[in-house]
């Protein structure tokens, strides 16, 4: 029997995969980003960004009905991407900056290996011969 011994067993290779260092679960992040997954709680986000705007106007600004925002900021509120407050009897919602920041975070943490490897490609190709 012939055993080449550069190709790894797969227990070899399950065990490599197990040693590589991946992050902890991070619930938070999980919830903030499945609530980003819809695109009426991106368009939401988008109208209450620069002001605290009520359900109301929310709902008409995008064509939703009020109860169907309501879920929405729910979601967003829970996820930490969105606060409210009182303003009288209506709740006024505007985005939660805390709660972008982690997604921005985790997110951000891909650059760094992707500009390494432009920045590779790029003076590779200057130093390459023109013919």
């Amino acid at each position: 029997m012939y055993v080449c011994a550069t190709v790894p067993s797969r227990r070899r290779r399950s065990q490599a995969v197990a040693a590589q260092t991946f992050p902890a679960p991070d619930p938070a992040l999980d919830l903030a980003l499945r609530a980003l997954a819809d695109g009426n709680r991106r368009a939401i986000l988008g109208v209450i960004r620069s002001s605290p705007q009520p359900v109301g106007e929310i709902a008409d600004e995008l064509g939703l009905s009020q109860q169907t925002t309501s879920h929405h900021l729910g979601v967003l509120r829970r996820a930490g991407l969105a606060a409210s407050s009182r303003d009288g009897t209506r709740h006024l919602f505007v985005v939660d900056t805390d709660g972008l920041a982690a997604v921005r975070s985790y997110l951000d943490d891909f650059w760094p290996a992707t500009l390494a490897d432009l920045k590779a490609a790029v003076e590779s190709r200057q130093q390459a011969p023109r013919g």
